[in-house]
């Protein structure tokens, strides 16, 4: 029986540019230490960058003088951050992305001590990216709506464990002094407990209130069953302080008013990322492997 003759077209496999210059940036927060081999050569020069825009436009421009607009090589110990998205700006540069544990664990195969310096450090990336590149993947930035969708779904998230930090340390400081507020409502980052604690601080405060006007205020803040309504006040008029410490309600009352003002920033500015996620097509969604409305609160 004869085969079958495949007529399956083989992938072109990209071919690797002639790279004028092999350069590995090691990250920091005040400066980049950095190694450079030229093509054909083997001597390493070594330098530090100060971590600002313009410092890294200066140094960019020097290769770019020196090696003309011929692609360069750079290796760096991360995908994304600050230093990514400057050296993005210039087209010549091809960044090949070192995964941490690869640089953990060539680290450890040539410094047995463990010890890790930076100089160092930007040598040993440069020698994965000079012996080992074939392993290493080139960063093929996404596009623009799918950068903007990536970093807004992260600041989102972000934004939600800031506004549960602060949800938990309103709760640690209400059983203080106020633990009644979080029997009788069932969110303390409600938009009704914030305008509560707002207008009545404390439960001495609270008390104070006559029944219509506490009445009045539950309505404003859409309360509409008269029967919870009833209920809340009853229990406002049978609670017992938790605490009569001077001390304890000044500070705890001002500590609760300040996250009480966060919790309300956070919440306007999550309401801002939804609207803004929002308005992205469903396709970046699907491309980023996101769903909208994921880590609500």
């Amino acid at each position: 029986m004869s085969k079958k003759k495949s007529h399956e077209v083989p992938t072109p496999v990209e071919q690797e540019p002639e790279y004028a210059a092999f350069v590995a940036l090691d990250w920091a927060d005040q400066k980049h230490d950095w190694q450079l081999v030229a093509a054909g050569s083997q001597k390493r020069e070594k330098g530090e960058l100060d971590n600002t825009p313009e410092a890294l436009a200066a140094w960019v421009a020097n290769l770019s003088e020196r090696f003309g607009s011929r692609p360069i090589a750079v290796s760096l110990e991360q995908s994304r951050g600050s230093l990514v998205y400057m050296l993005l700006k210039f087209p010549q540069l091809v960044l090949f992305p070192v995964h941490p544990n690869t640089a953990a664990h060539f680290r450890e195969a040539f410094q047995p001590s463990g010890s890790k310096s930076d100089t160092s450090d930007a040598g040993l990336l440069l020698s994965i990216l000079l012996q080992h590149r074939d392993r290493l993947r080139r960063l093929q930035p996404d596009t623009a709506e799918t950068r903007l969708l990536q970093r807004l779904v992260e600041q989102r998230r972000q934004m939600v464990n800031e506004k549960t930090r602060f949800s938990n340390r309103l709760t640690a400081c209400l059983k203080l002094y106020f633990p009644q507020i979080l029997k009788w409502f069932d969110d303390v980052t409600s938009p009704l407990v914030g305008a509560l604690l707002e207008r009545w601080p404390s439960l001495e405060e609270l008390q104070r209130a006559h029944d219509g006007t506490l009445r009045k205020f539950f309505h404003q803040q859409n309360c509409r069953s008269e029967e919870r309504i009833r209920e809340r006040i009853d229990a406002i008029r049978q609670a017992v302080p938790a605490t009569t410490d001077a001390g304890v309600l000044g500070s705890e009352t001002v500590v609760a008013g300040g996250l009480i003002a966060l919790i309300e920033r956070v919440a306007g500015h999550l309401g801002v990322r939804s609207g803004n996620l929002s308005g992205l097509s469903l396709g970046s969604c699907l491309r980023c492997g996101h769903v909208l409305g994921s880590g609500a609160s």
